[in-house]
């Protein structure tokens, strides 16, 4: 027998909850072991699905095309109006005095875009728009070993290996449990309080996981070794922002569903100590 709270975790899940449900959810996943179950299960088929999936991306050219001239006249008042075709009335049949008026939809788009988004073309089109700017890329299996790592860390007793807001303890602790050495410090002061650290295993190598509370948010910062391959841009999956930077031979990445300005404070703290450490 399901849990009654299954689909809140799903929309948990999803990023579909605010911040008190979201809060009520987590306390309910700390005592429901079928919940955690679902919780896990849902991000490692998530994973697994992005893996096999290929995805092709609108050249950049094209998608500026797009957005500047739906931008350009303010869009359409009714952009749900471009999902819903409607057939054509019959001219030889008489007017039915009892039937309502049509709701009227303005259009405030160009020739061009109004001629285009109508019938079933309107339709093609719209998903087309759908698919190439808002569908996010899911190519990069980096991505998402990384946020099911910090999904998985807010699960009960998965967030920290070793609890402390002391360097001295913190960062000798990954001696022999990572393969890196990753730059370790409280910004307190700052307002990022490190809570520990924890081990992690992913892109093929035991990578070191700091954890800081920023208000009412937790930010992993994951560290590993760098690879040939180029740094990942900063991004957002699944409603987290990840942010990348390299500092020395060690790559860094701060994952977190705070604001962007937050988690990006946090980053330029530590880039600004590793660059000290690496004189």
């Amino acid at each position: 027998m399901h849990c009654a709270e299954s689909l809140r975790v799903q929309a948990y899940f999803d990023g579909e909850v605010d911040a008190v449900s979201a809060a009520d959810i987590e306390r309910h996943i700390e005592g429901c072991a079928q919940c955690r179950a679902l919780l896990e299960e849902l991000g490692q088929l998530r994973t697994a699905l992005r893996r096999e999936l290929s995805y092709a991306s609108a050249p950049p050219a094209l998608r500026a095309r797009l957005m500047s001239a739906i931008d350009a006249d303010g869009g359409f008042d009714n952009p749900r109006a471009i999902m819903t075709p409607r057939a054509a009335p019959d001219p030889r049949a008489a007017p039915d005095p009892r039937a309502a008026p049509e709701p009227r939809v303005v259009w405030r788009a160009r020739p061009f875009l109004a001629g285009a988004f109508s019938g079933m073309a309107g339709v093609a089109i719209a998903a087309s728009l759908a698919f190439f700017l808002l569908v996010p890329p899911i190519a990069n299996p980096l991505l998402d070993e990384l946020v099911s790592a910090h999904v998985h860390s807010l699960m009960p007793d998965h967030l920290i290996d070793v609890a402390s807001t002391d360097k001295h303890t913190v960062k000798p602790w990954f001696a022999g449990r990572a393969d890196v050495s990753p730059v370790v410090a409280d910004f307190e002061p700052q307002g990022y309080q490190l809570l520990g650290g924890r081990a992690e295993y992913f892109d093929h190598q035991r990578a070191a996981a700091l954890v800081y509370k920023h208000g009412s948010h937790l930010i992993n910062v994951f560290t590993w070794a760098a690879s040939g391959r180029g740094l990942p841009e900063n991004t957002t999956r699944d409603g987290y922002h990840l942010a990348f930077w390299r500092s020395g031979n060690l790559v860094y990445c701060a994952v977190s569903d705070t604001a962007w300005d937050e988690l990006l404070g946090l980053a330029q703290l530590l880039q600004a100590l590793g660059a000290q450490e690496n004189r």
